[in-house]
């Protein structure tokens, strides 16, 4: 068992170390000012997200952007509490103040079709043709978009107020089809967010290393834009429909192998969307499943193989604490321990994350690997629970 210790961690330093230098070799993208110039259509599904979308709604109202060279879908996937009516009265009360467009609609007819057309906000209905809600949500408005750069985030998250103008620039100045952008966690100083936190950098720092070191495999759904004529000769998501998750890194997949070239990732801190992390473990379970569900799927074997390998590292961890001798008991976590840290720091310097991270993280460390091979052992075997609805693997 020594030498397959030796071998897990030697290897699992290489690529942590790899994948440190890679984030260093990305620039940080500085915005130069210029004419705005892109149109873009933001996408985004939403079930039952009454909870969240006035913070996501106020924040649209936020963005600095040129309101003719927008369009907000907001993709209603059979809500069943109150998120409709929420967005209908945000449009409302921003056409009383002249705030969004002058254009009116009668309100009986926004009762019975359950939607909206605006010049820059609109509500539809998903068009459920397969096995994934969010995919089918995204397809379906894609087909009614009006402009050629797609946007998606989620119904979840805060849109910073620079978000589009810093993505604008960004195309201007790069022969784009895809870009892929940050996203952070707004996080309460207690162990479950922050344990949610830490794990959500590390994927982070994961997705900026590898475009760093030329090997891009990670993206987030969450602040992802693309073309839509590159999408739709791609044939968007067909081929893993049959996923229920998956509707950001199979589509990166497939723009990655047509044309890697032409797939960026935009490091900067003015677009850093931020998102909140679940309120239970029972969620935190679901959702990180419902994540490790679409693993097995990848096309690459190479990002199978460095998916084994962090789980080997995770195993090895969970064996000798369990099993382990006393001299050995914590040299593997210890390992693991120190490793980390050359990828989670920078990664937490650029996300602006320090402030509670030496708190938590010999803590969340120790649990980590648990966790992981739980969430693997779940995904592999049992449905999971998300927005109320069960899916298999």
């Amino acid at each position: 068992m020594i030498w397959f210790l030796i071998f897990t961690f030697t290897s699992y330093a290489i690529l942590i170390v790899w994948l440190r230098i890679g984030f260093k070799k990305v620039k940080e993208f500085k915005e130069v000012a210029t004419v705005n110039k892109t149109s873009f259509s933001v996408i985004i599904p939403f079930r039952n997200e009454a909870e969240n979308l006035p913070i996501l709604l106020q924040s649209i109202e936020e963005l600095n952007y040129p309101k003719d060279l927008v369009e907000f879908i907001l993709v209603d996937d059979a809500s069943t509490d109150d998120s409709v009516e929420i967005i209908q009265q945000f449009v409302i009360s921003n056409e009383e103040r002249g705030e969004i467009s002058k254009s009116k609609q009668v309100l009986d007819t926004i009762s019975k079709k359950r939607e909206i057309t605006r010049t820059d906000i609109r509500i539809i209905r998903n068009n459920r043709t397969s096995n994934s809600p969010k995919k089918d949500a995204i397809t379906t408005a894609i087909s009614e978009a009006k402009n050629n750069w797609i946007v998606t985030s989620d119904a979840d998250c805060i849109l910073p107020e620079n978000w589009l103008k810093s993505l604008d620039i960004f195309i201007q100045n790069n022969n784009a089809k895809m870009v892929v952008a940050p996203v952070n966690y707004k996080a309460k100083n207690n162990f479950l967010e922050q344990f949610q936190l830490l794990d959500f950098m590390s994927m982070q720092g994961t997705t900026i290393g590898g475009f760093g070191m030329d090997f891009p495999f990670l993206c987030n759904g969450a602040n992802f834009a693309y073309r839509k004529d590159a999408f739709l000769q791609l044939n968007g998501f067909e081929g893993n429909n049959n996923i229920a998750s998956g509707d950001d890194v199979f589509l990166f997949e497939k723009f990655i192998i047509a044309d890697k070239k032409s797939v960026f990732y935009l490091k900067s801190a003015a677009a850093i969307v931020t998102t909140f992390p679940v309120k239970t473990w029972s969620d935190l379970v679901n959702q990180r499943t419902r994540w490790a569900a679409k693993t097995g799927n990848f096309s690459s074997l190479k990002v199978k193989l460095i998916g084994l390998l962090v789980l080997l590292a995770n195993f090895v961890v969970v064996y000798y604490l369990l099993l382990g001798s006393l001299e050995m008991l914590f040299i593997p976590f210890v390992l693991k321990v120190i490793i980390d840290l050359f990828l989670f720091l920078p990664t937490i310097q650029f996300f602006k994350q320090e402030k509670h991270f030496y708190k938590w993280y010999l803590f969340a460390s120790f649990l980590y690997p648990f966790f992981s091979l739980l969430v693997i052992f779940k995904s592999l075997f049992f449905k999971y629970n998300w927005k109320g609805r069960r899916f298999k693997k």
